[in-house]
């Protein structure tokens, strides 16, 4: 029997309601009554509010800290500090949000020496029983010969210490399927990224809410249902509108999608 689906929500779409304790213990409230049970932090917008406090908040609003977000700079310089916060928060999750540009400016090179580098964090935190991912933006759909960077990070990288975290978004934004890559990484994705794309008249690729742009989600849907996903994480970077409003109108459509005989959201 397929496990059901649970949904999260980025905070980073909710970023600029989440710089306060009273802020923070509101916004939390605010999520939870729109269905979602999960939570993913960002560490660079709630840098100001305690480790302990955030859980205390989320325990309380009846949300789990289901994964972290960490800029690749602070694994590299503050492993301790993050294996400390993951402990606190019990979140046995956290992926590296974007591979710095310096790598990138090496080229095929550059991504081969992430990808190495990455696998020691990673070997390093699941010594504490922390599970390290990877998300990808669109900039790693460049290609070397017969392949992609974020094919070449996954391919030099040690499944047991690198997993994904697949973004729907960019992977479209980059030229990619995501429901192809969603089945590709089947078995080394408990997390995933899901953003909707729109085109403006002006034919700029912007975000949108899931469900209000032109990504498949039919598609998408099924390939994270076959997938050993643990949590679908809703993203948006930009909003037309209150973000919270955005992230109840992804909860929304997701819920009818839900609807579909072989899906099933967990509440």
């Amino acid at each position: 029997m397929t496990q059901p689906i649970r949904l999260a929500a980025q905070i980073y779409t909710i970023r600029a309601s989440v710089k306060t304790i009273p802020d923070f213990a509101e916004s939390m409230r605010k999520v939870r009554a729109m269905g979602y049970t999960g939570i993913q932090l960002d560490w660079d917008h709630h840098r100001d509010v305690p480790p302990a406090a955030i859980k205390q908040m989320c325990d309380d609003a009846g949300l789990v800290i289901c994964c972290s977000h960490f800029d690749y700079d602070l694994f590299v310089s503050e492993l301790h500090s993050i294996i400390e916060r993951q402990q606190i928060w019990d979140c046995a999750y956290t992926a590296i949000v974007e591979m710095p540009e310096r790598y990138h400016a090496e080229g095929e090179s550059g991504y081969q020496r992430f990808a190495a580098e990455a696998t020691e964090i990673g070997a390093a935190l699941a010594q504490a029983r922390i599970v390290l991912s990877y998300h990808n933006h669109s900039f790693e759909f460049v290609r070397f010969g017969g392949r992609s960077g974020l094919a070449t990070i996954f391919a030099e990288s040690d499944p047991r210490y690198l997993q994904a975290e697949l973004d729907t978004y960019w992977i479209q934004h980059g030229g990619g399927d995501p429901a192809a890559w969603i089945r590709q990484l089947s078995n080394r994705m408990p997390v995933v990224h899901f953003k909707d794309m729109v085109m403006s008249l002006e034919g700029k690729q912007l975000f949108a809410e899931v469900g209000a742009g032109n990504l498949n989600w039919q598609a998408i849907w099924a390939a994270t249902e076959a997938a050993s996903v643990n949590w679908c994480v809703v993203e948006q970077d930009f909003c037309p509108r209150d973000p919270f409003e955005s992230l109840q109108m992804s909860h929304t459509y997701l819920a009818e999608l839900a609807g579909h005989p072989r899906v099933k959201i967990s509440q």
